[in-house]
């Protein structure tokens, strides 16, 4: 491993099983600095393990802004930083979004040291279609909130993953059930890498009546099957891409980027779409 600069090293952890920690990472945090860490006796338990013995700040939701900007002040003073969160990659997800936004903006190096993941895990096992997913974090607890983000997903194509805490998931159920009807398949993946992994599929009606009879236990990733296209439904033309395309371009993206959204929204191909933005 190249030498430790002052920067901030972004260290996915364990999602579970301590032992899917990487040798790269264990190195990183031995020879940093110091370590944000999301809840210090939980990285304890992690520095423990390992032998790793490094001063560490907190930093989560409720302090993540004054916090952000004594890490970045440290770190432009010649200090090294690693990042991590309880469970997985921080800054998916997390209040480690924003310190490496402000790092970003403070032209600061921030390096990634790739490690577990809930989503991507949850989505390997799904047995749902996997070439197009869309992560939607965690429903807002505002009544508003979530069923505005629920309906906003109605039309959804692609396999949509959601975060869910045991204590909100039969709701969570109910109201996707409302949302995307009965039949609509879900994995339900639980306690991935832990003792009791599991992993329930079956279809929305189904995983809202077992979780009516059986008390939700653990963190919950959602797999959800995204809407299926209907007999004789039209494609999207390309002259509708490139329309959709000019859209995006009056929004303020390059002539490139839109073309590649209007592609993934579209089917069609890039460089058509591309070549009929340069007419």
């Amino acid at each position: 491993m190249k030498e430790i600069e002052n920067a901030l090293y972004v260290v996915g952890t364990p999602i579970g099983n301590l032992e899917d920690f990487s040798p790269r990472a264990r190195e990183v945090l031995a020879c940093v600095d110091f370590i944000a860490a999301e809840d210090t006796r939980v990285t304890m338990k992690l520095l423990n393990k390992f032998d790793i013995k490094k001063p560490m700040v907190s930093f989560f939701e409720h302090n993540k802004f004054e916090k952000g900007e004594q890490i970045t002040g440290r770190i432009k003073g010649g200090e090294s930083c690693a990042l991590v969160t309880d469970a997985g990659m921080p800054a998916i997800s997390d209040p480690g979004e924003t310190l490496v936004a402000a790092c970003a903006s403070e032209n600061i190096a921030v390096y990634v040291v790739p490690g577990p993941t809930a989503m991507a895990s949850a989505l390997a096992i799904s047995g749902l279609p996997t070439g197009r997913f869309t992560f939607e974090g965690f429903l807002s607890m505002n009544k508003r909130s979530r069923a505005e983000h629920l309906a906003s997903l109605q039309n959804e194509s692609r396999t949509m993953i959601f975060y869910e805490a045991p204590h909100k998931l039969r709701k969570t159920l109910a109201d996707m059930k409302k949302t995307f009807g009965e039949e609509r398949r879900i994995s339900l993946c639980r306690e991935l890498t832990k003792l009791h992994e599991e992993v329930i599929r079956n279809t929305l009606g189904e995983a809202a009546r077992i979780y009516r009879e059986r008390e939700p236990k653990g963190e919950f990733v959602l797999v959800i099957e995204g809407k299926a296209e209907m007999a004789g439904e039209s494609e999207i033309t390309l002259e509708e891409a490139v329309s959709y395309a000019k859209e995006l371009i009056s929004s303020g993206l390059s002539k490139s980027d839109a073309a590649k959204e209007a592609a993934q929204m579209s089917g069609q191909k890039k460089g058509d779409i591309y070549k009929l933005l340069l007419e």
